[in-house]
């Protein structure tokens, strides 16, 4: 892109040194014409494209509930979820205010919470959602245990959303969809009946794992004893705090495992950058990480999904990638998919390019080539002495005007002035001074004309590891 003298992108100052164009015409490129050929309307292409689109199809055919207002946001309300997540920080609050603190709970708390939490990302997540790898029948049935203490559904009905999620990521078919703000996607989509029906999945291998079947037929069971009993006895009979076993290890527990699951719709969508792809909203941060047992590298995790890692330096925290990794070396679980390292650098090779561009978007570039016009040196000699005010110097094929440059010249005036109407390219190219990059390119956006037969450096001929390149021209 190309400003003019006095303007620029951010209406800041411009590069001063962008002379007048000259007066002279400009060489124009017959272009050969095409047989016109039978095009669909722009009726025809919306049909089809709605035709072929699932999403837009289901948008389309699908009405949608009315919107939440004041008028009925209390019919909407799913009450025994709102008042399972509403009652949990007071419930917590009271327990922290009223019960004495008990060192072996407090462990045995962020340990539960840690194996728990596991349960989700190392079950729920990667095993079960994701398939990234394969895990023994014990170990399933390990896992989804663990995950029913969590207390946030079958591994059916979650794996189900997720994939969900993954497959209509940021449309209204996504059951978390984080365009629609950090409070639905957060929490809000559990406390509210949804608008809509989210989009199909393929669930049969989950219908056919025994492991989930179990789980889901004895999900109340599994959630009671899981969640709260265990966490009870292993406090009470252990070191006799039953209080501190509900309080801490059961309520507390839930509070915070509950809304780390949470932030990895809400907060992996917001905060942080997206080093492999930037159209939708996944974000990867290390706080988000930290919160979520390693989920948070969240645009890795969707433009790869299948890979059992969600971070790919060893310094970045995924304990939930370090655990499938030694049930691996344990003999528990096999096949663990990585995406090809190819295919990873692809990713953020565009978003690096990308980045570059939009930068070189804010840089003012000489004219293209095929907008200068051609004159002979007998021309450009003439325009040089004749057009008084313009100060004229052929280099390396390329005429310049230099006359808003030529008493900023850091070699003095004069210098510059004795090239004036000449052809300078030795004295640049190292005959006086051996220019820097930056001076080559602060002479491409002086140039104004191309000198017909010109443009031969003899000088880089002979001596070429004197040659600097400069920035390539855009145009």
């Amino acid at each position: 892109m190309i400003f003019s003298a006095n303007e620029s992108k951010d209406g800041g100052i411009a590069i001063p040194y962008i002379p007048k164009p000259l007066n002279l015409s400009i060489p124009t490129v017959k272009q050969s014409s095409s047989s016109s050929q039978s095009k669909m309307t722009t009726k025809e292409e919306n049909e089809d494209f709605t035709k072929n689109n699932y999403v837009t199809r289901t948008l389309l055919n699908e009405s949608e509930l009315p919107p939440i207002v004041w008028s009925n946001w209390y019919k909407e309300i799913n009450w025994p979820k709102a008042i399972v997540l509403g009652s949990e920080p007071f419930i917590a609050i009271y327990g922290i205010c009223t019960t004495s603190f008990v060192w072996q709970t407090a462990v045995f708390t962020l340990l539960w919470g840690f194996l728990t939490g596991l349960g989700i990302t190392a079950g729920y997540h990667r095993l079960f959602a994701h398939r990234s790898y394969e895990a023994c029948l014990p170990l399933r049935y390990v896992l989804v245990a663990l995950a029913a203490g969590a207390i946030e559904g079958s591994v059916q009905w979650w794996a189900r959303g997720h994939r969900a999620h993954h497959r209509y990521t940021d449309t209204d078919l996504d059951p978390y969809g984080a365009h629609k703000g950090i409070f639905h996607s957060h929490i809000g989509w559990l406390l509210f009946n949804p608008r809509r029906k989210h989009g199909i999945v393929d669930t049969i291998d989950l219908a056919r794992d025994e492991s989930v079947q179990w789980q889901h037929r004895n999900l109340l069971v599994l959630n009671i004893t899981m969640g709260f009993l265990v966490p009870i006895l292993v406090c009470g009979l252990g070191w006799n705090d039953y209080r501190g076993g509900y309080f801490y290890a059961s309520v507390l527990r839930l509070l915070f495992v509950h809304h780390a699951t949470f932030c990895v719709n809400s907060l992996a969508h917001y905060l942080g950058d997206a080093p492999f792809d930037d159209r939708h909203t996944p974000r990867d941060h290390f706080i988000t990480a930290l919160v979520t047992l390693g989920e948070g590298y969240h645009n890795f995790h969707h433009e790869f999904p299948s890979d059992y890692r969600n971070a790919l330096k060893w310094f970045q925290y995924d304990p939930t990638k370090w655990t499938i990794w030694i049930f691996m070396k344990l003999g528990l679980a096999s096949n663990l998919k990585k995406f090809p390292e190819n295919e990873i650098r692809k990713g953020r090779y565009a978003m690096m390019r990308k980045t570059l561009n939009e930068f070189g978007e804010t840089i003012v570039w000489p004219k293209d080539n095929g907008m200068l016009p051609i004159i002979s040196f007998e021309e450009y000699q003439e325009l040089a002495n004749k057009d008084v005010g313009r100060e004229l110097v052929l280099i390396a094929g390329f005429i310049h005007d230099v006359s808003n440059f030529i008493d900023s010249h850091p070699g003095g005036l004069s210098l510059l002035k004795s090239q004036v109407g000449k052809d300078g390219t030795t004295a640049f190219y190292g005959g006086v001074h051996n220019h820097s990059t930056a001076a080559h390119n602060m002479l491409a956006m002086m140039r104004v004309a191309i000198c017909k037969h010109g443009g031969e450096v003899e000088y880089l001929k002979k001596r070429p590891e004197n040659f600097h390149t400069p920035t390539p021209i855009l145009g």
